[in-house]
């Protein structure tokens, strides 16, 4: 995430416990194998007297994962991050600090080792040897690499191609988790959601073809010719990723970072320590991503429509499982479908539009009585309520950006 050239590409442009098991794919005992839903960030809290108070507020605001490299640095400040972690029931993927494979640190918080950041297609032999040295050092650990966005110009990407720069990454250097950064513009006259759904199409499919889970960076404070999101926005960017897939949602950023691209400031907290209103905005948003998380992570993704009001509904419907899902002229939504490990069919409906509201009447293929809802409260499969039963119908009730996961019987 080399921040002055990612600002440069969007201007151009106009950014729990439960099994991740992928079918008919071996697991390796050796290889990383995730077990909870990450919620991560990017730019760890500085690593001075204060560390214990940061983690402290990491996981009361429901994050998962703590991916270091900024604050933690050094062999002595990792080792307390991973403490701290260890704490706090977070998980970390920590700098390597200089220490050589061996010497890594390791303990029940350590998911894997940060690598590199956004590389070309002419770097990946070197990662993939990197990657090799890691998994045979630390066994059940991974070395973390984070892609370049579907933005980023071909001489960065090193690839004619988006598609064949992560297809390639993805066979040649067989990391264990796909991950990638893209900052969707949200704002009147500079909409680009299309593309960030695009990009989230590429690592879907990848991640399905190699039997990996698939993670992404989305935007949470202003930059380059990012405004600064709403609760609303940063909701649609999450729960679209867990349309698509996801098994990892990560903030950018946590701590404010330093430095003439970011003179607003404004991320989760500011770089002198205070927490802007959207530490409090990150809090309720993972709590119930947090929630779904034991049965996203029992899900493998099938696909992803898009059911506009009046482009194609017919059509689209046919490959959901709704009969019906009419939100009026204004009624716009992503359906992802997924394969729960039990053999049941599972869905997550999400509206498209982060400004307003929507209240879409439906109708599942199946009776409404054998469909479950997963709370976002409490993570239990509830019955499905009808939001407006004065209405004819079944009416689902949606929040600007909002998403909720349905679960239904095997066809």
């Amino acid at each position: 995430m080399r921040m002055s050239r990612l600002a440069a590409w969007c201007l151009a442009a106009t950014a729990f416990t439960g099994g991740y098991v992928m079918p008919a794919v071996a697991q390796d005992k050796v290889r990383f194998q995730q077990d909870r839903f990450a919620i991560g960030f990017w730019v760890d809290p500085p690593a001075d007297e204060n560390m214990a108070r940061y983690y402290h507020d990491i996981a009361v605001a429901n994050f998962t994962l703590v991916i270091g490299g900024f604050g933690a640095t050094t062999p002595e400040t990792v080792q307390q991050q991973l403490r701290l972690c260890e704490k706090y029931n977070l998980r970390a993927i920590v700098s390597r600090a200089g220490l050589p494979p061996a010497e890594l640190p390791e303990g029940p918080a350590c998911w894997g080792y940060m690598i590199r950041d956004e590389p070309g297609a002419a770097d990946f032999p070197g990662l993939r040897t990197a990657v090799d040295e890691i998994r045979a050092a630390r066994p059940g650990r991974f070395g973390y690499i984070n892609l370049f966005p579907n933005y980023a110009p071909a001489w960065a990407l090193g690839t004619a191609t988006y598609d064949e720069h992560v297809r390639r990454f993805a066979d040649e250097v067989d990391t264990d988790v796909l991950s990638m950064d893209h900052y969707p513009m949200m704002q009147p006259g500079a909409d680009s959601r299309d593309a960030y759904c695009a990009n989230l199409e590429v690592m879907r499919r990848e991640s399905v073809r190699k039997g990996v889970p698939h993670w992404n960076f989305f935007n949470t404070m202003p930059f380059g010719p990012h405004f600064d999101p709403t609760e609303h926005s940063i909701r649609w960017q999450m729960m679209t990723s867990i349309a698509y897939g996801s098994k990892g949602l990560l903030y950018f950023c946590y701590w404010t970072p330093r430095g003439g691209e970011f003179p607003k400031g404004g991320a989760i907290i500011t770089a002198e320590g205070r927490k802007t209103r959207h530490y409090e905005q990150a809090r309720r948003l993972n709590a119930a991503v947090k929630a779904m998380g034991p049965a996203l992570m029992q899900l493998t993704s099938t696909g992803v429509v898009r059911v506009k009001p009046d482009e194609g509904k017919t059509e689209a419907l046919q490959q959901t499982p709704f009969r019906v899902l009419d939100g009026g002229t204004h009624g716009d939504y992503l359906v992802g479908m997924f394969r729960h490990a039990d053999g049941r069919r599972a869905v997550m409906l999400t509206n498209y539009d982060y400004l307003y509201t929507s209240w879409p009447t439906v109708e599942f293929d199946v009776d409404p009585a054998s469909v479950r809802e997963v709370c976002q409260e409490t993570g239990r499969e509830v019955p499905v309520l009808d939001d407006s039963p004065a209405m004819d119908g079944l009416q689902l009730s949606l929040d600007a950006g909002g998403g909720r996961l349905f679960l239904l019987p095997a066809r």
